[in-house]
């Protein structure tokens, strides 16, 4: 698990976004995903704290430099950034630029993560707005962003996610 992607090696930023993320998964290391890792994150790190704006701030940046989000598939852009490491204690690492859509329904075996940044006013992902989702291991969703657009990060545990439709 100790793979290090050579995309690092093409702008710093990256490199900066791998060491915010580390520094996240450190703190996430062995929790349950459940309602209490939900609450803690959105009382921790909410919209307006230094690293949800960081973590927004890069991410703006990766989209423009093409660093993340270079797939587009059914109106969806995508991708992931790094796979599960352990600098990143295993958890893989997606970005999705959404608008106004819902995503192919899949399950998360193990849950995930979920850091939605909305782009504009009023946006909701999975009727949640700018802040963290948790969702459990074995739930399934479609993902929707309604009333506009937003990037959403995700954390998967091991990168496992089963898409069903």
């Amino acid at each position: 698990m100790s793979e290090t992607p050579k995309v690092a090696e093409i702008s710093p930023s990256i490199a900066q976004y791998r060491h915010l993320l580390s520094h996240l998964t450190s703190q996430l290391q062995g929790r349950a995903l459940d309602d209490a890792l939900d609450v803690w994150l959105n009382q921790e790190y909410p919209p307006g704290s230094s690293l949800f704006e960081e973590f927004k701030t890069l991410t703006h940046l990766g989209v423009r430099e093409a660093w993340l989000c270079q797939r587009e598939g059914a109106g969806i852009k995508y991708g992931r950034i790094f796979k599960p490491a352990d600098d990143l204690h295993g958890f893989s690492v997606d970005v999705v630029d959404m608008e106004n859509i819902a995503g192919p329904r899949h399950i998360h075996p193990l849950g995930e993560i979920d850091l939605i940044m909305p782009l504009d006013s009023g946006v909701l992902f999975d009727g949640r707005s700018a802040g963290w989702m948790v969702t459990p291991p074995n739930s399934e969703h479609a993902p929707t962003v309604s009333n506009g657009r937003a990037y959403v990060l995700y954390l998967l545990p091991q990168g496992q996610i089963q898409f069903t439709g």
